[in-house]
Formats: structure tokens, C-alpha cells, sequence
């Protein structure tokens, strides 16, 4: 059974996740199989040679491997996380798309791929978490 009756809910609940929102991320879907949110790049999401910060992909990761895990089962929280990062964002956004694994007992095992809005592959997010 999902945690969220709909997808204004999730964003209701989500607007908890402070760090998340100042960076301008944005939950744009949630199904029982998966999560998509985003990001627009601007300036506070670049490091001092211009690109974009690896943490500003991480967040928008996470924040997407956190909506599907307790929207599977509230609440989940991080037991272990790994990011590659595979190209630089070409685009104007950033877009993550986390699908469930494995669903078991006590663990989620959730993939998140990001990519920008030319489709350009920018990371690979894979994420275990603790069902509380």
C-alpha cells in the first residue's frame, strides 16, 4: 500500500525537505513503480569553474530515491548510497528517474538515472534504504 494518496500530497509532505526546495527542486511524478523530479539549472547549482556542483546532482538524486522509498513505505530512510557521475549537463534542467529493485522486508533497493533535458546521461544514483 502507497504512503501518498496522490501527487499533492507527496509535494506537501516533501515541502519538509528544506535543502531540497531552497535548491529549487520539484517533485513532478509519483506511481507505485516510480519518481521523477527535477531541477532548472541556475546559478546557485554551479561550482566556480562553471559547472554544475556534484552535490546539486546528488541532492536532486536523493530527494527522488526519498520520495519513492517512503512512498513504498513511510518512513525509509538511507542506509547506503552511491552516485557516478557520467557527463556534464549540457541542458537547462535536470531530471531524475528513480524505479524500485527490490522491495523486500526491511530494505528498498532503489536505481535513480538523471539526466538533463536533451536526454544527455549525467548520473547513475543507486540507493538502499531502511524500512523503520
Amino acid at each position: 500500500m502507497s504512503t501518498f494518496s496522490n501527487l499533492e500530497e507527496a509535494r506537501e509532505y516533501f515541502k519538509g525537505d528544506k535543502y531540497a526546495m531552497i535548491t529549487g527542486v520539484e517533485l513532478e511524478e509519483l506511481t507505485e513503480e516510480y519518481s521523477v523530479a527535477s531541477v532548472t539549472i541556475s546559478d546557485i547549482h554551479k561550482n566556480a569553474n562553471g559547472g554544475v556542483m556534484g552535490g546539486a546532482i546528488f541532492t536532486l538524486s536523493d530527494f527522488a530515491f526519498a520520495v519513492l522509498s517512503n512512498h513504498i513505505h513511510m518512513p525509509t530512510v538511507a542506509q547506503q548510497v552511491s552516485i557516478n557521475y557520467l557527463g556534464a549537463p549540457k541542458g537547462n534542467k535536470l531530471i531524475a528517474r528513480a524505479i524500485c529493485k527490490k522491495n523486500g522486508k526491511s530494505t528498498t533497493i532503489i536505481n535513480v538515472d538523471v539526466t538533463d533535458d536533451t536526454g544527455r546521461d549525467i548520473a547513475q544514483f543507486i540507493g538502499s534504504g531502511f524500512k523503520l
